[in-house]
């Protein structure tokens, strides 16, 4: 990089200095810990012996966030597979369940956004539909960030909500569903053929904040792929030409990500191993009465403290699937 010729190929420039971030984002967090380390070590026997409690607890404080750092990087390098490292395409679904369900979309997109945000990452709406009563009927982000596919595949699946519903008069509870799909984001040179004649592209007016320029214009657009059933829908831009570019990517995506899974899946065939079809299954179940609890029912981990979850509070879910499952 530091060679004086390092910019005659921009693209070739770009891919080592994504390279070398990728690698810095293993190297520095180790150094950085030892360093720490070895500071806490030169400086504990001097406040023993000097009795001073107050600096005691405080090296034990540095001592224990260097421990959650250490894990947090041990989990990550569970994310060893080959889109894991990638951004993502993070699309919510309301299930049965009319206003209920569209409610709890609502309530998932907002606990993700600020997922999303406690760890760095940024996150666009690309397509978003509301419910004809209240929330969310369906929701789809852009997640950019450092192995965000890697940790956003954990919340692939069916969640499911129990409450005391706030649009039943009779104050009853009622159990709702939505599902989670995550897709990578893929590089330009990953190639993927999409063949004209097997897609249908439609244009439709956006619906949403916009102004006027929403219902004049017909600038969302809706890609339908034949062969896999796939369609994929962005109104984020407010040209149809970018919504359109927008959902190429995102149906590109899919279909790579549709061929690495089923490449995973003809080896464990062959291997004789039971095949898991995760797809649609419920992961995890958050109940807010006659009690307050968050349990995953995959791993089995699971957390009382409800409202912290739904503030965004999720890496214990996150980590103890990657343990498990990677």
């Amino acid at each position: 990089m530091e060679e004086s010729s390092f910019w005659d190929d921009p693209d070739s420039a770009q891919k080592t200095i994504a390279e070398s971030n990728v690698l810095k984002s293993w190297t520095e967090p180790c150094k950085d810990m030892k360093k720490r380390v070895a500071d806490l070590m030169e400086i504990y026997p001097e406040a023993e012996e000097m009795g001073d409690q107050g600096l005691l607890d405080e090296l034990a404080a540095d001592l224990s966030r260097i421990e959650n750092e250490l894990e947090e990087l041990e989990v990550r390098r569970m994310l060893s597979g080959e889109l894991d490292g990638k951004s993502c395409f993070f699309t919510i679904n309301a299930g049965a369940g009319g206003t209920e369900s569209c409610d709890w979309v609502a309530m998932l997109a907002r606990m993700y956004e600020r997922w999303f945000s406690q760890r760095g990452w940024k996150m666009e709406v690309l397509d978003s539909l509301d419910g004809e009563v209240a929330g969310i009927k369906n929701v789809t982000m852009k997640v950019v960030g450092p192995f965000a596919y890697g940790y956003c595949k954990a919340e692939k699946g069916v969640h499911r909500l129990v409450r005391i519903s706030p649009f039943d008069s009779q104050a009853r509870r009622h159990t709702s569903f939505a599902s989670v799909d995550v897709t990578p984001e893929i590089d330009d040179d990953i190639a993927i053929e999409v063949r004209p004649d097997d897609i249908r592209i439609d244009t439709y007016r956006a619906s949403g904040a916009g102004g006027q320029h929403v219902n004049k214009t017909e600038s969302a657009v809706r890609i339908t792929h034949h062969p896999s059933g796939i369609v994929v829908t962005c109104q984020a831009e407010r040209s149809q030409l970018q919504n359109r570019e927008t959902c190429m990517k995102m149906l590109k995506a899919k279909l790579y990500e549709k061929e690495v899974y089923d490449r995973k899946a003809a080896l464990k065939q062959i291997s004789g191993d039971k095949m898991e079809n995760a797809w649609g299954s419920q992961i995890r179940s958050y109940v807010f009465q006659p009690y307050t609890l968050v349990k995953d029912t995959r791993t089995k981990y699971e957390v009382g403290n409800i409202e912290s979850v739904m503030d965004g509070d999720l890496d214990g879910f996150i980590n103890a699937y990657l343990k498990e499952y990677s």
